[in-house]
């Protein structure tokens, strides 16, 4: 067992050799056991079934004068049988097809059923005939015999010999087993050349990986055959055309990094346009609060009615400059990487009702439709926290700027391995030029509207900024009646996905 695991070893060309010769060596034991075991039994019921089929046709015929046909002869002859026909005195012969006719004649008269000599084995019995094995006799040779009546009353016997199987089973396995041998030994030559043949290119795959291991991609495989071996070498040739490939785009990314490096210098001008328009931004609402201050503390008006009118626009402007604020550190943490993403799997339908379901309220009083149909849940990758902010943001800004119909249709759509998120409002169109604009922090397509609801410009850039750092996708889309706003994630399970028309 050692010296064959130590043979074998880890080499494929081996093991199919191995395996080879003790497939053949199995198949030969097989043979070998059928042809002891089951040769003569086998032999036994083809002779049985001839028998059957020579009585079945004697005893259907009007006229023995039809078995005088030459199909019938070449068949009793091909079959070695004998046939014998008595008259129903049993005194004279109606029809024979023997050697031995009369021989035959005498053992049907003298012979039923148990008077002949040797050992006699019962095959079948009925109320027409026996069916008989006859061995170990001296005057006759070994043989299967039917004998009894027909239908018309005529006797008969079929009877065919049948030699010694035991002996002609020993001498057979004999012959098969020194062919077997024979065979085994050519046939390990041929699968040794063969498997040599199989495991070279195999090899030499083997030293082409070695060699893009250590990331040489000069080496090709340079076998054109088509088979498996062929199809896997090709395949090799194209990965280290692809790694060599990416590892040059790797390097390109890795220069592109380098200058990026260099343009750190950058992030000061951008704090100070970040400062220049954080104080632009401001600069309104701190006026008119000083200035309602100034109001109230110069007494102005004395009347109740004024005095809470000046308080609730100072009260107004300060929730907007601190609305402002908290976006603009949203942003900032945002833009400057600060902000850890987690990326995780969660049901986005689920979060979209959510954000649905507390808007009602607002779309109620505006008198708008808000819609969203979605049932089943749908699986994303993002970070759920994020993606919660980019939705309300969507939802208001369509809230704010809905008009003719009154109706927002937030959807869910599949696109392959992407699940894209859509807001719908019906309005006015944003315009051509405005279009790359409005993600750009403190943009207004519309300034005095933007005024009226309180709107910083900052929202869209905060929608910009939360996808860009999950390295997905958003934008716009003008319609006739409308626009809609979308985004897209990487999808996290297969769903059923409802898709809801303009």
């Amino acid at each position: 067992m050692k010296f064959m695991k130590k043979f074998v070893g880890k080499s494929i060309r081996n093991r199919l050799a191995v395996t080879f010769i003790g497939m053949m060596a199995l198949f030969m034991i097989i043979i070998l056991l059928l042809n002891t075991f089951f040769l003569e039994r086998v032999y036994t019921i083809t002779r049985e079934k001839c028998i059957y089929h020579t009585y079945n046709t004697i005893n259907e015929t009007d006229s023995y004068e039809i078995l005088n046909t030459p199909d019938f002869g070449n068949y009793l002859l091909e079959n070695n049988l004998s046939v014998v026909i008595l008259d129903k005195d049993s005194s004279r012969i109606l029809y024979h097809f023997a050697k031995d006719a009369e021989d035959m004649r005498d053992r049907l008269l003298f012979g039923i059923p148990l008077n002949l000599e040797g050992d006699q084995q019962i095959l079948n019995s009925t109320d027409q005939f026996i069916l008989e094995r006859r061995v170990n006799t001296q005057s006759i040779t070994d043989s299967i015999n039917m004998l009894g009546k027909l239908d018309n009353g005529d006797s008969f016997l079929i009877s065919t010999p049948i030699e010694s199987l035991k002996e002609s089973a020993r001498i057979s396995n004999m012959f098969y087993l020194s062919i077997g041998i024979v065979m085994i030994l050519l046939s390990s030559a041929a699968v040794l050349l063969l498997s040599e043949r199989i495991t070279k290119p195999l090899h030499r795959l083997s030293e082409l990986s070695k060699e893009m291991a250590n990331l040489n991609f000069s080496v090709k495989y340079d076998n054109p055959s088509e088979d498996e071996v062929g199809v896997l070498g090709n395949n090799l040739n194209l990965m280290s055309e692809e790694l060599e490939r990416t590892i040059s785009e790797l390097k390109t990314a890795n220069n592109e990094l380098q200058k990026d490096i260099e343009k750190k210098t950058q992030v000061d001008e951008m704090r100070k346009e970040f400062l220049s328009n954080v104080s632009h931004e401001l600069k309104t609402p701190i006026a008119l609060i000083q200035g309602y201050a100034e109001g109230l503390q110069e007494c102005i008006n004395d009347d109740p009615e004024s005095r809470e009118f000046y308080c609730d626009v100072i009260i107004d402007e300060a929730g907007k400059m601190n609305n402002m604020v908290k976006k603009l550190l949203t942003l900032n943490q945002l833009e400057f990487g600060n902000d850890q993403v987690t990326m995780e799997r969660f049901n986005i339908t689920e979060l979209i009702r959510g954000v649905v379901n507390s808007s009602q309220l607002l779309a109620a009083q505006k008198e708008v439709q808000l819609r969203f149909v979605q049932r089943d849940p749908v699986y994303v990758w993002g970070d759920e926290f994020k993606i919660e902010e980019v939705v309300t943001n969507y939802v208001s800004n369509a809230l704010n700027h809905v008009d003719y119909d009154k109706k927002i249709e937030v959807k869910i759509l599949q696109k392959r391995d992407l699940v894209r998120v859509s807001v719908f409002n019906t309005g006015d169109p944003i315009p051509q030029e405005d279009l790359d604009k409005i993600w750009i922090k403190f943009y207004k397509v519309d300034k005095a509207r933007t005024r009226e609801y309180g709107g910083s410009g900052i929202g869209l850039s905060i929608v910009k900024a939360i996808m860009d750092s999950m390295n997905q996708k958003c934008g716009v889309t003008n319609y006739d009646n409308g626009v809609e706003f979308w985004f897209e994630l990487q999808s996290a399970g297969p769903a059923e996905i409802s898709i809801f028309p303009n």
